[in-house]
């Protein structure tokens, strides 16, 4: 019991890395030991929450392995995010629908269970190779067809590859951004940015202070997955030209968790040099893709990122 209140003791809250989610109506901010998610009710109001985060490579040591992290770490984000957006779509929407009439009624638990995250986690990533793997596959298989030049390059071939990749993923960026409500969701992107901006500026967390910073942060999650792509290029060069399609595909959703967890630590050295070439080459084109997946907040929308990260940040403060 004294091993495990020691861990937990270990913050030191001036050094405190922090990152977020936008969600609907709402911010989640993650500490290293708490999560905090603020959420704009329908009356206008603010609804805070806290939970406490226990990493998976923290409780499981081989999760924490260099190179295993990067991909249980995505993992684990993804399940607490789904978490999360499940929460805050019941209490940004808790006055519609004639709940206002039925207040006093028990309310049903807002967390997913198991096999509902799994659904959505096997739906997305079913989803996610059709359109980011089969599709930019297909399409360079038929090209290298045609053209001499890329069935005789692998790595040509793995370029084709992946430029056909990344124009899908920003044009489905982008069509999504035009959406009504995707666009909110967007500025509350803007808003968890321009927060943790501000607190890493070490500048009050006030909404005249933060609305001074940009919406776009290099450890976005939008720069790891654009990252993702580039070494993928690298990485799927290796296989040959005289593979199967089929077993093509095979390999490159193989080589997905090999892909994530190499991207994963060469973001996090680089990050400790975020002035280096190489970081700015990795983390470029993720800044250029947050032009479309993060907008301007609102003053209100700011109010909503700082709650989260204050509930955060008074909660780690608190296990020092």
């Amino acid at each position: 019991m004294a091993k495990r209140r020691k861990q937990r003791n270990t913050t030191n809250n001036s050094d405190l890395l922090v990152g977020g989610q936008a969600l609907i109506e709402g911010v989640m901010m993650k500490g290293n030991n708490w999560l905090g998610i603020a959420v704009r009710k329908q009356d206008g109001s603010l609804k805070v929450r806290t939970k406490r985060f226990v990493a998976w490579k923290t409780r499981f040591g081989l999760f924490g392995w260099p190179f295993a992290r990067g991909f249980i770490n995505l993992l684990q984000m993804m399940i607490i995010g789904i978490q999360a957006l499940t929460y805050s779509a019941e209490e940004a929407a808790e006055e519609d629908d004639g709940q206002k009439k039925e207040r006093n009624k028990p309310k049903k638990k807002a967390e997913m269970a198991w096999w509902q995250i799994a659904f959505v986690l096997i739906f997305s990533f079913g989803f996610a190779i059709l359109l980011f793997k089969f599709v930019p596959l297909f399409t360079a298989q038929v090209l290298s067809d045609r053209v001499a030049a890329i069935k005789n390059s692998s790595f040509l071939f793995s370029i084709v590859d992946g430029i056909i990749k990344i124009g899908l993923f920003t044009l489905y960026v982008y069509l999504i951004s035009l959406l009504k409500d995707v666009r909110r969701v967007f500025q509350y992107h803007g808003a968890e940015h321009n927060a943790v901006y501000c607190y890493e500026a070490k500048k009050a967390l006030t909404v005249k202070n933060v609305k001074k910073y940009a919406t776009e942060h290099p450890r976005c999650g939008t720069s790891f997955v654009l990252g993702v792509l580039i070494i993928s290029i690298i990485i799927y060069s290796l296989i040959p030209m005289d593979t199967t399609f089929l077993m093509k595909l095979f390999l490159r959703i193989l080589l997905l968790p090999v892909i994530a967890g190499i991207s994963y630590e060469i973001l996090r050295l680089t990050a400790k040099h975020q002035h280096s070439i190489v970081f700015r080459f990795l983390t470029a084109p993720g800044l250029w893709t947050q032009k479309i997946t993060t907008k301007k907040p609102d003053a209100k929308q700011i109010e909503v990122s700082i709650s989260a990260l204050n509930a955060v940040l008074r909660k780690e403060k608190a296990a020092i």
